[in-house]
């Protein structure tokens, strides 16, 4: 059994460029994790941050588990990466020295049952970068319609 996906992050590779990802396993409280198995999570608003010497997955939302009692988790609540002390001293410098922000792409579930993230490396994008993007996926379509109605005979 593979991976599954649980949540992607849309506006990640609309805003930012991605340069390098990264996995990073998710410290989840048991509430938690079933919320994430039943897909109730949202990336729209995260981010991650390396604040004393560890890192941290920031403004992910995971929705209160319903059948939970009162130890039921908050949803907002800052959740720990797991990540090598390697890892975090080289996200750390590569942040604070070339300006680079950790974006989380994508959240899912391994064949194992772990949860993980995949955090891209990422450059804020200028909107000129936002309308070339645009402009080169339109030119892109006209040209896979073409090639397609020159299959057809049209």
């Amino acid at each position: 059994m593979g991976e599954e996906t649980i949540a992607l992050n849309r506006r990640a590779r609309h805003e930012f460029s991605i340069e390098e990802t990264f996995e990073a396993g998710l410290a989840l409280t048991g509430t938690e994790i079933k919320s994430v198995r039943a897909h109730k999570v949202s990336l729209a608003e995260a981010y991650a941050r390396v604040e004393h010497d560890e890192a941290w997955l920031i403004g992910a939302t995971i929705a209160p588990w319903e059948y939970g009692n009162r130890s039921n988790h908050d949803p907002k609540r800052p959740r720990k990466l797991l990540l090598h002390r390697t890892e975090i001293d080289e996200l750390l410098g590569r942040t604070k020295a070339k300006g680079l922000t950790l974006v989380p792409l994508r959240l899912y579930i391994t064949g194992r049952g772990h949860a993980k993230v995949e955090l891209g490396l990422a450059r804020g994008k200028q909107l000129h970068d936002r309308r070339r993007d645009i402009a080169e996926r339109d030119a892109r379509r006209e040209v896979e319609r073409e090639m397609a109605d020159a299959q057809r005979g049209r």
